[in-house]
């Protein structure tokens, strides 16, 4: 049995977060374990409390797992301030372990998730120990500065996100003005570039695709799948949960985590090198 970690936050409406990864992880069949980082009021029409945990206690909860369980890949989603992300990396650094990094920094109703001064400890101290992370374009900006309008400027994000010593970048095109096609975008610290194009989905449904998406690729790296791969089948898995959204709530509802498992024989990724 292949035992993966998620490190975030809980959200009460279950979309996202610590919900939407171990849903993920249930239906990709691995063991899910958790370390909460902060509690959230939230529903599909956006958050209304944020409660962050001890942080004392983040550390105990991460330790209890690490003391007991064979981990084999580790990823972090929201985690609010500087003390927790410092805690959680002098931890994660003492580990041989793929460690995915979504950085969630922006709720869909537009709430912050992640204090300013978190975003330099982040740059600091968690990304250089990040097999992959996976920021969409307005969190890339936020964590180089840059700003995004041509695939050359996303290069140079990627690349100034390479030189912390990130293994490999994807930078999700969700924000992309493309009306036809959802395309993200991998950079590999090799060298190694290329995109993943699938048919965009007009649809309101899309909380915690960020979290989905980031929780599949943990479940396919702590499977042993190559990293190209996993992040194919990632993609996959997350075009499916949008495809065949639950329709629930309100406002922005969640995606379908049971959708893979159905249909994943008849979903197609395009790839392009570039």
């Amino acid at each position: 049995m292949h035992i993966v970690t998620t490190i975030a936050g809980s959200d009460s409406g279950g979309g996202a977060g610590i919900q939407a990864d171990l849903k993920t992880f249930q239906e990709l069949e691995v063991f899910g374990t958790s370390v909460i980082t902060a509690l959230t009021a939230q529903n599909t029409l956006g958050v209304t409390g944020v409660c962050p945990i001890d942080v004392s206690f983040i550390k105990k909860q991460l330790e209890a797992l690490v003391e007991d369980f064979p981990i084999a890949a580790i990823k972090t989603g929201m985690l609010y301030s500087s003390e927790i992300i410092k805690a959680i990396a002098h931890k994660i650094r003492e580990l041989n372990i793929p460690l995915i990094v979504d950085p969630v920094m922006i709720a869909k109703g537009g709430e912050s998730l992640l204090q300013q001064e978190a975003i330099d400890a982040l740059r600091s101290t968690l990304l250089p120990l990040a097999t992959v992370v996976t920021p969409n374009i307005p969190e890339a900006e936020t964590l180089t500065g840059r700003s995004i309008h041509h695939f050359e400027d996303m290069k140079e994000v990627a690349q100034s996100l390479l030189q912390l010593g990130v293994q490999c970048v994807i930078i999700k095109g969700g924000h992309l003005a493309d009306p036809l096609y959802a395309i993200d975008y991998v950079f590999c610290k090799n060298g190694r570039s290329f995109s993943l194009q699938s048919p965009r989905i007009q649809t309101k449904n899309t909380h915690g695709t960020g979290c989905t998406f980031s929780a599949a690729l943990t479940a396919f790296l702590g499977q042993g799948f190559a990293l190209e791969n996993a992040i194919i089948e990632a993609k996959k898995f997350i075009q499916l949960a949008i495809m065949f959204n639950l329709s629930i709530g309100n406002g922005h509802g969640p995606t379908n985590h049971f959708a893979y498992q159905q249909y994943k024989e008849g979903c197609e990724v395009i790839i392009h090198e570039t």
